[in-house]
């Protein structure tokens, strides 16, 4: 069995292994439950505090002994669903909290760079594109590519989705080895030209408003992001003038 899907929901390993081992056993002292699930006779006492506390196991006394069970599996639901309504209430204090958190963020002085470092982090500002566009907007891209970035495909197709169900168009310039080879919903509510073969390279420029996002798409991504309207119409120029030659 995987004991770490017990570990995915919620358990420590300590409380897998006691947990497991109360099954085994059907009912414990603690001596002969810390030697069957391999833990310190220091320990079990507060492992198995965390998981009475968790509804997963129970104990009776016996002539003044302590003795404990393991509650029936199909607990470990129950369980889950605690778990779970216990997330939906941090959510929602979460969702109060955003607002105050963003206006503290707009009255600190913005940097007037940032470099971002990895897959997650280099997604999330590109997915911050979408969440800043009103509907109806535009962004464009320079040198688009799926590089060497594993799992960039499946993102950018459901990116896609999204951004036409905003009504947000996108005005693309893609490297020449794309054409023909770009996710579908890349097309939807865009303008695509491709640039010739001398000028394909990993690295892409988005940019919208004033800020200006370039991306390295290599396995490990960086992403260098500014904020500057003089520097959006500098690369707004640049966009133009590489449009006028670059082909549907």
């Amino acid at each position: 069995m995987d004991t770490k899907l017990l570990q995915e929901i919620g358990l420590t390993e300590g409380e897998t292994k006691v947990y497991l081992a109360l099954l085994r056993l059907g009912e414990s002292k603690t001596g002969p439950l810390a030697r069957e699930a391999k833990v310190s006779s220091s320990k079990v006492y507060k492992v198995l505090d965390r998981l009475m506390d968790k509804g997963l196991a129970g104990h009776s006394i016996k002539g003044k002994i302590k003795y404990f069970t393991a509650v029936e599996p199909k607990r470990i639901l129950e369980y889950m669903e605690k778990k779970e309504e216990e997330m939906k209430e941090k959510r929602s204090i979460v969702e109060k909290l955003i607002p105050q958190l963003e206006l503290e963020q707009k009255m600190a002085k913005k940097p007037e760079a940032v470099v971002y470092d990895g897959f997650k982090a280099v997604i999330n500002v590109i997915r911050n594109i979408l969440d800043e566009l009103e509907r109806g907007g535009e962004y464009c891209v320079l040198g688009a590519t799926y590089g060497d970035t594993p799992g960039l495909r499946p993102f950018f197709y459901n990116h896609h989705i999204k951004r036409a169900k905003k009504n947000i168009k996108v005005k693309m310039l893609a490297n020449f080895e794309t054409k023909g080879n770009l996710e579908e919903s890349t097309m939807k509510n865009a303008e695509i030209r491709y640039l010739p073969k001398q000028f394909v390279s990993n690295m892409t420029t988005y940019f919208y408003g004033k800020k200006i996002i370039i991306v390295l798409w290599t396995r490990s991504p960086t992403a260098f992001m500014m904020e500057s309207e003089e520097a959006a119409r500098s690369f707004r120029a640049y966009f133009d003038s590489f449009w006028s030659i670059a082909k549907p």
